[in-house]
């Protein structure tokens, strides 16, 4: 999922909008964006080498060039870091999605492409996958990524459905096919999958939990 550490993405469409409203405040707010992306990327560049252990604070405020006391203002803990590394990646892998939608024709076959695509994205950098998903499932913290890989499968399998949108029953699912994916992704990690053995079993339950979309 992940191109390179170093690359600064372009700012965001609300952002722009601030830039022409207010073009006196247009550039504090990009500085600020710009800064909390070097953030996010020195500390994703260190996981990946590492695992979270390699994310300590005043290393990640080193590598990214800015001031520990900044670092902290933007991330008061590390699980807060993890929680912004998790949501890039993410953003990467929707990104992804949008430039190449799947082309399967049935919705458990589409699901499938979405999580095995993020397979592949996360498996070029295992430390850093490691490092991620073992602390989301460790954390204390609210965290995106249960919603946001919901809200993923749901839009690509169901023709664009939302979770405001979706029934209980349509979320739980979704829900429950993300959660058989990590907990697969975590087996591979470990050395218990392969890749093809992931796909079989992701496929087996999307085939299940899909049926009736």
């Amino acid at each position: 999922m992940r191109p390179t550490h170093a690359t600064v993405a372009a700012p965001s469409s609300d952002i722009e909008a601030t830039m022409e409203s207010h073009p006196a405040q247009s550039v504090r707010t990009r500085s600020q964006h710009q800064r909390r992306r070097r953030i996010v990327q020195a500390a994703a560049a260190l996981a990946s080498r590492g695992g979270v252990e390699a994310m300590q604070m005043r290393t990640v405020a080193e590598r990214a060039g800015v001031a520990l006391g900044t670092l902290y203002r933007y991330f008061p803990s590390k699980m807060d870091l993890v929680v912004a590394v998790v949501g890039e990646e993410l953003d990467l892998l929707e990104s992804s999605i949008d430039r190449r939608p799947p082309g399967a024709v049935t919705p458990a076959s589409r699901a499938v492409d979405v999580l095995m695509r993020a397979t592949r994205g996360l498996m070029r950098e295992p430390e850093l996958a490691d490092a991620l998903i073992r602390s989301l499932i460790m954390a204390d913290v609210e965290t995106p990524f249960g919603d946001r890989m919901t809200g993923l499968l749901l839009r690509v399998s169901a023709d664009g459905l939302t979770l405001e949108a979706a029934s209980e029953e349509q979320i739980d699912l979704a829900g429950s096919l993300a959660s058989v994916w990590v907990q697969e992704l975590l087996e591979m990690l470990r050395g218990r999958r392969t890749y093809d053995q992931i796909q079989r079993r992701i496929e087996t339950a999307a085939t299940r939990l899909f049926a009736d979309f």
